[in-house]
């Protein structure tokens, strides 16, 4: 018994370390004052935002809104499922017509879905992401930075990775465009894995929708910082590995983001999600997240979290993928991966 207490100790010490960051990743998340400031410092920063609102806000879930308010209930009165005053002899009668009724009304429905709603859906998921591109870059800028970040982020980050390795430095020129192209590449990929997972872990009996929370959690949290440290060039191994080292604080920082759109239908949570995301990005694009965690972990010395290997299954599953193309292609997606 005597031998167990000291691993009681270690863990009770884990788990509120983990909590800890989690409540301060949260709490950056939702410090969306910040997006205030930056757009009094950009106009440009504020148009975009306003214009990501007007798209998805305004139209998109203003049509959801038409269509579940005023379109449903006026095709329900001109094409009814039964009328109330009529008797049980004449339904008998009328049950055909008001079977044709059910179908055509399901049919201008899905008329209404197919001509407006699913290309308005495709226009606004290309249109966001190029905006949420401009917001993070605006926003950067209006936070003062125009490249890699300074001298002090850069010494605070190499304290948090002291116990890991050495990442290699990208080399300039044609080369570092190449490479850093092939990581952008094996990014996308390797997110598109995650999001199949991610959406697999729903259909698990029990525990699915917890662990569904999660993962989302810290996909949408990877993607909003994505942004800005692609403005810091970080390669996509020195991502991979601060985020997989500090999963508890972006596992807090994503839970805003999923907490939108978790209870609501798809399309509603889309349109949530795309108004509410480039707000993140900026909360992002301003948290100072090394120092944040830095500031945490010294009042935990010795008692590290370790590394959680978020992405494991996903990149185990894309390099499955890859074997199956020639092995020149598979080397250099390697190459660009190390690198």
């Amino acid at each position: 018994m005597e031998d167990i207490k000291p691993l009681i100790e270690a863990l009770k010490t884990k788990l509120k370390q983990a909590l800890i960051l989690w409540a301060e990743g949260f709490r950056e998340a939702c410090c969306l004052h910040r997006v205030i400031v930056l757009c009094r410092r950009s106009k440009k920063l504020m148009i975009r935002t306003g214009q990501c609102f007007l798209l998805n806000g305004f139209i998109f879930l203003g049509s959801l809104f038409v269509l579940n308010s005023v379109v449903i209930p006026t095709l329900q009165w001109i094409l009814p499922d039964h009328y109330s005053q009529t008797s049980c002899e004449a339904m008998s009668e009328f049950h055909g017509v008001f079977k044709f009724y059910s179908f055509l009304r399901g049919f201008l429905i899905q008329l209404f879905y197919v001509f407006w709603f699913y290309p308005l859906y495709v226009f606004s998921f290309i249109l966001s992401n190029l905006w949420y591109n401009d917001i993070a870059t605006h926003g950067f800028a209006a936070m003062g930075r125009s490249g890699p970040s300074t001298v002090e982020s850069l010494k605070q980050n190499d304290t948090l990775t002291s116990d890991s390795k050495v990442h290699a430095a990208r080399p300039a020129g044609l080369g570092g465009i190449m490479i850093g192209i092939g990581e952008q590449v094996y990014s996308l990929l390797l997110l598109t894995f995650f999001f199949f997972e991610v959406y697999a872990t729903g259909f698990i009996p029990y525990i699915g929708k917890a662990l569904n929370f999660v993962l989302l959690s810290w996909m949408y949290a990877y993607y909003c910082f994505e942004y800005k440290w692609n403005f810091t060039e970080w390669g996509l191994e020195k991502r991979l590995d601060f985020f997989e080292t500090n999963w508890a604080f972006f596992a807090g920082f994503g839970s805003p983001c999923v907490l939108a759109i978790f209870f609501f239908p798809p399309l509603v949570g889309y349109g949530f999600m795309a108004v509410l995301f480039p707000l993140f990005v900026l909360t992002a694009t301003g948290t100072e997240a090394e120092q944040v965690i830095s500031t945490q972990r010294r009042r935990f010395t010795g008692a590290q979290l370790g590394k959680v290997p978020v992405f494991y299954a996903a990149d185990t599953l894309l390099m499955r993928v890859l074997s199956l193309f020639p092995s020149e292609s598979r080397e250099r997606t390697q190459d660009n991966k190390t690198l």
